[in-house]
């Protein structure tokens, strides 16, 4: 965390030597308190007072301080930062690390608002800050809702939230058991999170477009430890091996290698640790969650490369099912496609919407919660409407087979020119 260097005040003089019957009193506002003879008469001399230090501002709990008022300068820290080539990446690309024609790069980026990292960095703060209080209050016992609420209003209280500038990311993905991944609680829900449960913790956080999106794997029993952990190391193999030039297709490739080299053992049955083969990492684009790049959890032939300025999230699924999810349940997340077509809508009410959806989220994904929480009632033939003409696309949850866990770790990657940097990396993963 940055500080301001102290406050420097006025020493006082050890010393002051008395003055005889016929001399002068001199002032001296630093000397020490105490009686001084002068023409017969007494008097105590000022002391100057010291100004009190200024205290270095810290999160509360629950988390509530803006980062502005933490990273005054408005500078934020930098991710983790691994070289540019991993094992399958070009070996060329180690000159990035000191040409000075990328450094200059870099240099120019920093400085342009429009193009710094700055961004980034912040959502990413935001996020590690909000995920470490999360952590340590969700328990079992506790409604899916309590949770999602708790992260969001901290990650909006962080981000100093306003209109489309910077807010959530998206909508708090708690995806339980067989779930995998596109579930959180609608209006009403009651689901109780419970000791045997498997929850998968997947929030994002942006700032001008700029979308910081993680997620991680929480359990309170020691069963599916071993799930858990080849996830983890999965992600990490991603990340580790994402690099300039590096082909989407085999990059998949290492993240199920290191997946696939684990086991669960389940009531005596040993369960071989699948990747979740139709779940994929991808790349984000301004205001746009998934970009136009996805990174599989299983070795395929996309020739597809990984550029310069490239920004990912790097994220791999295992489960002790199928490995394959289909669409199940309730929808609780949508999101305005981008290049959607223009078509004419013919119910008032979901001209309305639009008009509302637009405004507030853009094509941010939301979820019924957050049309709820804008004040927008009776909607849902409307939100169907939209589907329905193909402005508004809906995202299901994501299951697996019944009976069967899931897992997640996720992490977002910024290929700068010179280094990687993981700008989402914390102390906890």
């Amino acid at each position: 965390m940055i500080t301001k260097p102290e406050e420097m005040s006025v020493a006082a003089p050890e010393n002051e030597e008395s003055v005889g019957h016929h001399e002068e009193a001199e002032s001296d506002e630093g000397a020490v308190e105490g009686p001084v003879n002068v023409a017969g008469m007494s008097r105590k001399k000022k002391k100057k007072k010291k100004k009190p230090k200024k205290k270095r501002v810290e999160q509360s709990d629950p988390p509530r301080v803006g980062l502005s008022k933490i990273f005054t300068d408005g500078v934020y820290p930098e991710g983790e930062i691994q070289p540019i080539q991993g094992r399958v990446a070009c070996s060329s690309n180690a000159w990035r690390t000191t040409s000075e024609e990328k450094r200059y790069l870099e240099k120019t980026a920093m400085e342009d608002p429009e193009v710094t990292y700055q961004s980034i960095r912040r959502a990413a703060e935001v996020h590690r800050q909000v995920r470490q209080y999360a952590r340590k209050f969700i328990r079992p016992g506790q409604s899916l809702t309590e949770i999602a609420e708790y992260i969001e209003n901290g990650t909006r209280a962080l981000v100093e939230e306003s209109g489309l500038e910077c807010g959530v990311g998206f909508p708090t993905g708690l995806s339980l058991n067989n779930c995998a991944a596109h579930f959180t609680p609608n209006a009403g829900d009651t689901t109780i999170l419970q000791s045997s449960d498997v929850l998968k913790v997947d929030f994002g956080v942006h700032v001008k477009g700029r979308i910081l999106d993680s997620a991680f794997t929480l359990t309170w029993e020691p069963t599916y430890d071993k799930l858990v952990e080849a996830v983890k190391a999965a992600t990490d193999t991603g990340v580790r091996e994402a690099g300039i030039d590096v082909r989407l297709g085999e990059l998949a490739g290492y993240i199920q290698e290191t997946m696939e080299s684990y086991e669960v053992e389940v009531k005596g049955k040993v369960l071989p640790v699948k990747p979740i083969h139709n779940l994929s990492g991808h790349s984000i684009g301004v205001y746009q969650i998934h970009g136009g790049k996805s990174v599989l959890l299983v070795k395929n032939e996309d020739p597809t490369k990984m550029e310069e300025g490239d920004y990912f999230a790097i994220e791999t699924f295992g489960s002790t099912g199928r490995g394959r999810v289909v669409d199940s349940g309730d929808c609780s997340h949508f999101a305005k496609i981008i290049d959607a077509p223009r078509v004419p809508i013919r119910l008032t009410s979901a001209k309305s919407l639009l008009r509302s959806i637009t405004t507030n989220f853009g094509t941010l994904p939301f979820c019924r919660r957050y049309l709820d929480r804008i004040g927008e009632s009776k909607y849902l033939l409307a939100l169907n409407h939209l589907v329905q003409q193909g402005i508004v696309q809906d995202y299901p949850p994501l299951c697996d087979a019944i009976g069967s866990m899931t897992a997640q770790f996720e992490h977002t990657v910024l290929l700068r020119p010179t280094v990687k940097e993981v700008v989402s990396r914390g102390d906890d993963y």
